[in-house]
């Protein structure tokens, strides 16, 4: 909201309107482009957001254990928990101990799961391609910096409010 927006609300509570409200356009948007691109892999795959997610966490950075792939994809323990047993179930993705601490284990995409992995990447590439394409080179470069600036701010307001709840 403006300051104009708030003068005219002289004496009177302010007011949030939700479609200039940042956290809420950036909470639509996410969830327009996740449904878009869900709506793909869903389709082909029968997967969902959490287990794609796991998949290229996976894919982009090989072996890794839950809690990594749950700090990397901002997915909650439990989420990541449930995604990793479908996954295993549907053998697109294996477990190997940890010999170091029994109590995790290394997950990797399987063979079926890598391929599933390769296809998909160009079809996620290429939506993402068609989200921006209305964008100019400038724009893009410009989105990215705001993205990564945001990213930087909001983790940092996370982090500031956990301590200042006492949480880890």
């Amino acid at each position: 909201m403006d300051g104009r927006a708030m003068e005219g609300q002289a004496g009177s509570a302010a007011k949030l309107e939700l479609e200039t409200f940042l956290p809420y356009r950036l909470n639509v948007l996410a969830t327009i482009v996740s449904q878009g691109l869900s709506g793909i892999y869903a389709k082909r795959y029968g997967i969902g957001v959490p287990e794609w997610r796991v998949m290229a966490t996976l894919g982009q950075f090989g072996a890794m254990t839950a809690k990594d792939i749950g700090s990397h994809s901002r997915m909650h323990k439990t989420k990541v928990s449930r995604a990793v047993a479908v996954l295993e179930k549907r053998l697109l993705v294996q477990r190997r101990a940890n010999r170091q601490d029994l109590r995790e284990a290394f997950l990797s995409l399987s063979e079926h799961g890598r391929a599933i992995y390769d296809d998909l990447v160009p079809v996620a590439l290429t939506f993402a391609a068609e989200l921006t394409q209305g964008l100019t080179r400038t724009e893009r470069a410009e989105l990215d910096i705001l993205l990564a600036k945001l990213m930087d701010r909001g983790l940092k307001l996370l982090r500031d409010n956990a301590e200042a709840n006492g949480e880890d």
